[in-house]
């Protein structure tokens, strides 16, 4: 049974988790998390996933390269979008780096944090579709979730997010 959420208990405040990769739709999904962050007194999470299926095959010293320069490549990322979120709405985020399958370390990090109340994820606007994530929440395979998902149409621009958000 997963556990019960404190966002509004005294003490705590409602989080916004976002993952953030190498997708187009990621600057979306953290542009309407940062500004619903802002407006509501609540706080932004920035979650990146390393899925390195390989590195069990490598040599340690290889296996540590790959992690190491996945991580840096995370950080990098992360500090990008922890930026962009303080520059749209005055917004600190809390940065977590996990090792795994996506969605399981998804699911992970909501359970192990208790604050967070909202999964933000964004479509993607090209031809492969929704993007890696809202498909892999139409499969199913997130059935568990303890908290809803806001999905941000990928085609909005700034000021649309900002109206909605």
């Amino acid at each position: 049974m997963p556990r019960r959420r404190q966002s509004h208990e005294p003490g705590h405040r409602r989080k916004f988790i976002v993952v953030i990769d190498d997708t187009v739709e990621c600057d979306r999904a953290v542009h309407y998390a940062a500004r619903r962050a802002a407006r509501t007194g609540g706080a932004v999470v920035m979650l990146s996933v390393l899925e390195l299926a390989d590195v069990q095959s490598q040599w340690l010293g290889v296996a540590d390269l790959m992690r190491a320069e996945a991580t840096d490549k995370a950080e990098q990322r992360q500090e990008h979008f922890a930026a962009r979120a303080r520059a749209l709405a005055g917004v600190e985020c809390e940065r977590v780096i996990a090792e795994g399958k996506i969605d399981e370390e998804i699911m992970k990090q909501i359970e192990a944090d208790e604050d967070i109340a909202i999964l933000v994820l964004a479509t993607g606007t090209g031809n492969e579709g929704p993007g890696p994530l809202v498909t892999a929440l139409a499969s199913g395979s997130w059935a568990g979730l303890a908290v809803p998902i806001t999905i941000v149409p990928g085609g909005l621009t700034d000021s649309e997010i900002d109206a909605l958000a």
